[in-house]
């Protein structure tokens, strides 16, 4: 009789491809160059009018021309600027890794995307408010019947949070496991942890894996009004400060990263560099709580649980890869939990770079680790010049080499409680 899955050995998950589409640059290289360099992807928000809203900077996407991703053209129609980043930042992935038609069976190809909630332009719904004022008063029992008239009729296709992951699958024929993750800021990672797991048991040799968010979105923010933005009033470059005793509060972004996810068998089949490997992953919740020890127990549990399944691969970790926010109380909650699991090891911020790019975060700043092994460097963080005492941790400050055989924690958070860490190390592991 055939074994049972329980009692078959988990095979290794390596990445081979990387996409991005991040306010630093779109595509690995722009993006490597960026980090590399210091560039802040922070600016004054050109893209909408931000007059009435409560920020006015933000990590923003530009130069992104959709057409040069988007097949078949027509699809643009069925596309928010949200699916059309997810899109591309996963064929970007797949060129990286160089996997062509053919290489792969489709039932043994699948899709695993995160996504946030997608937010309406308004421009797309001023005819359907008219259409719902009678003598100067909105109308709420005229929606159904008139509003709706004046909507293209596939509108609801534009903003599903589960179309990144669907517009990926059929534009790559991939016909094996399809799933979309929508749980906040922990979404990319949740997403990458689970492709994984998929490959482990055997029921797909490849994974598109990623996610994709959008925090810098007029409605988005509006609906978000309560949330205590950054008050930086200074260059918008320096506004995002995690860790930083001078920080103000989180900066919105928007963006996605994608990855291709292959079992080392069949990456080695098709002779695919190997640019990381998946060691471990761990989920945990705790519903939020006012005392900040309770907060942290998820983080702490999460990470603990990561590098213990990684530990027979791990030496030592090279640096975490933090959530780090730029939070006034949240920084402080997760240095604490930090400086319990894992000590002295050094930290980087990817958000201060680019903002909080709410679902798309995990993914972007994942790809930072993933290249950081891949190349040898390890950039460091921006933003950091006054060191929080009530954030115990060792930011990484200056760009320095990783060791050849090194490993990253991973890690991010909800602020609806959940908890997702990733245990990455080098092709040489």
């Amino acid at each position: 009789m055939p074994r049972s899955l329980s009692s078959r050995p988990l095979r290794e998950v390596v990445v081979t491809g990387v996409g991005i589409v991040s306010p630093i640059g779109i595509g690995r290289a722009a993006f490597w160059q960026s980090l590399l360099k210091g560039h802040s992807g922070v600016r004054s928000i050109q893209s909408f009018d931000t007059s009435e809203l409560p920020l006015h900077i933000g990590g923003e996407v530009t130069n992104f021309d959709p057409k040069q991703y988007v097949r078949p053209r027509k699809s643009l129609k069925v596309m928010s600027r949200e699916i059309q980043f997810a899109f591309a930042a996963a064929d970007l992935a797949m060129t990286d890794a160089r996997l062509s038609p053919g290489d792969v069976s489709p039932e043994r190809l699948g899709v695993t995307f995160g996504a946030d909630m997608i937010y309406c332009d308004n421009e797309e719904l001023i005819e359907a408010y008219r259409a719902c004022i009678v003598d100067g008063q909105f109308r709420f029992d005229r929606w159904g019947s008139d509003a709706m008239r004046q909507l293209f009729p596939l509108w609801m296709l534009k903003y599903l949070p589960n179309m990144p992951a669907c517009h990926i699958a059929i534009a790559h024929d991939a016909r094996g496991p399809c799933n979309s993750i929508v749980l906040g800021d922990v979404s990319s990672l949740a997403a990458v942890a689970e492709g994984a797991r998929i490959i482990q048991r055997g029921q797909a040799d490849c994974m598109i894996v990623g996610g994709v968010g959008a925090r810098l979105h007029p409605t988005c923010m509006t609906m978000r009004g309560t949330q205590p933005f950054a008050t930086w009033t200074g260059d918008p470059a320096a506004a995002c400060r995690p860790f930083d005793a001078d920080r103000t509060g989180p900066v919105p972004g928007e963006g996605a990263g994608a990855f291709l996810l292959e079992s080392v068998e069949h990456a080695a089949n098709r002779g695919a560099p190997i640019l990381a490997r998946v060691l471990s992953s761990a989920s945990r919740f705790r519903a939020p709580h006012p005392t900040p020890g309770e907060s942290a127990r998820a983080t702490v549990s999460a990470a603990t649980a990561a590098l213990q399944s990684a530990s027979g691969n791990l030496s030592s970790i090279d640096h975490v890869n933090a959530h780090g926010a730029s939070s006034l109380e949240h920084d402080r909650i997760e240095a604490q939990a930090l400086q319990k699991v894992v000590g002295g090891s050094g930290v980087i911020a990817p958000k201060s770079f680019v903002g909080n790019l709410g679902a798309g975060a995990g993914a972007v700043e994942m790809a930072v680790s993933i290249l950081a092994l891949a190349e040898g460097l390890l950039p460091a963080s921006i933003n950091y010049g006054h060191p929080d005492p009530d954030c115990p941790i060792s930011m990484v400050v200056e760009t320095r080499p990783t060791l050849r055989r090194s490993n990253a924690l991973v890690l991010n958070q909800a602020r609806t409680g959940q908890s997702v860490a990733i245990v990455i190390g080098s092709a040489q592991n």
